[in-house]
């Protein structure tokens, strides 16, 4: 039977939980900034994984959710505790770090579509997915569809550049 350490959710005092001292991820400051609205936005929808040494919870898995949630001030953070030697727990923090896989630009694609044709601005659709205004712009672009720019403001720049050379 697989073992689902996910049923089994707990509140910890966040100054009970540490990192571990081998996680290879790195996150850059856009997708940590991402996170935090994520979790501001939608709340703790994962817990973090850890591993319980008889005194601390040593994170296994959602060291950024932790980090997070060290940022924010919470004094608890939920977690689910796997019981494995230091081996399995190295290679469990891979295992869920690669697993997450990414995202793809014809997915991209269609999800800025889809919340440009509810009514989203693109700013909004901006904020909401963690991109600057000229990602919003490449995908809608990429689209074909002449429909996703309709509400865009061109430059009249080459009215000016045009009628200097008439």
């Amino acid at each position: 039977m697989i073992s689902m350490p996910i049923l089994d959710v707990k509140l910890v005092d966040i100054n009970l939980i540490e990192a571990n001292n081998y996680n290879p991820n790195h996150v850059a400051k856009k997708e940590m900034e991402l996170l935090e609205l994520s979790i501001l936005e939608d709340g703790y929808t994962q817990p973090i994984v850890t591993y319980f040494d008889g005194e601390k919870y040593i994170i296994v898995d959602g060291f950024h959710r932790y980090t997070v949630g060290k940022k924010l001030k919470l004094d608890q953070l939920p977690v689910v505790v796997i019981n494995k030697d230091i081996n399995e727990r190295v290679a469990s923090t891979v295992r869920h770090n690669r697993a997450r896989g990414t995202h793809g630009i014809e997915g991209m694609k269609n999800l800025v579509i889809m919340l440009s044709n509810n009514g989203k601005s693109d700013s909004e659709i901006a904020k909401s997915m963690g991109m600057c205004a000229d990602e919003v712009l490449r995908l809608k672009q990429s689209s074909g569809l002449k429909e996703m720019f309709s509400d865009h403001i061109f430059s009249n720049s080459w009215v000016e550049f045009e009628s200097k050379y008439k």
